[in-house]
């Protein structure tokens, strides 16, 4: 049975400021919270209507489908909701290919990046501090898992950039076409905010300009969504490095 204070906790992490503050997030479905559970990350609290979880047993709290309701962010609750510890950040390995996203928003898009980062095999994905907070509970739905396995950190990206000898990518409307381009192993891919794309003081740190041509006939599309220009981007570099 839910107590108050268990669910004041609980609904209180839908915002970053508690997320920050008490070092938790929640994760939603089965599926998601199997995936965390095989991670290394350490559970704080798991709620179901079912035992179907090996789980310690002071770590698990039977509830009913109407306390489920109470704290669940879904629209259609699934069985089961788990609270988890945010685990501190490790550094960041420039010499393979890095992810950076300047001021990025909506939830969905940083889940899917999340996801298509673990696809292709890159561990590291740095945000600015603008960018939507990775434990977010609409983008931990969104990385089905993936969050696990891909490194997320949030700095002054103008700043790292400044120093980092990598060369630098940057996705514009206007660059270089990827397709012909000379892309290397390792190196920094920019991509920015959904609206806006990459500010003006990251631009100036970027050593490459490259774009996904637009092969429609009346080239009318004005952009790409930033998750889909990441899995092409993402999926460019990847075959290059297959082809060296």
């Amino acid at each position: 049975m839910l107590s108050k204070s268990q669910i004041k906790l609980i609904t209180s992490l839908k915002q970053k400021k508690y997320r920050q503050q008490y070092k938790l997030f929640v994760a939603e479905g089965k599926k998601t919270i199997l995936e965390l559970l095989q991670s290394n990350l350490q559970l704080h609290q798991l709620y179901t209507t079912m035992l179907e979880f090996d789980v310690l047993d002071d770590l698990m709290t039977q509830i009913s489908n109407t306390e489920l309701k109470k704290i669940s962010f879904l629209k259609s609750p699934n069985t089961a909701l788990a609270v988890f510890e945010i685990p501190n950040e490790t550094s960041i390995d420039f010499s393979k290919l890095v992810v950076a996203l300047d001021d990025v928003r909506d939830p969905g898009n940083l889940g899917t990046i999340i996801r298509l980062c673990d696809w292709f095999g890159v561990k590291d994905l740095i945000c600015s501090y603008e960018t939507v907070d990775c434990y977010n509970p609409k983008v931990i739905q969104a990385t089905m898992g993936s969050i696990t396995r891909v490194n997320v950190s949030y700095i002054d990206l103008k700043q790292v950039l400044q120093i980092q000898k990598a060369e630098v990518f940057g996705a514009f409307m206007d660059g270089e076409n990827v397709y012909e381009s000379k892309l290397p192993n390792s190196g920094i891919l920019v991509l920015g905010n959904e609206a806006n794309g990459i500010c003006h003081d990251i631009e100036s740190q970027v050593t490459k300009r490259i774009s996904i041509p637009r092969f429609g006939e009346l080239q009318a599309t004005e952009s790409l969504n930033v998750a889909n220009a990441t899995a092409i981007l993402l999926s460019e570099f990847k075959r290059r490095s297959i082809e060296m």
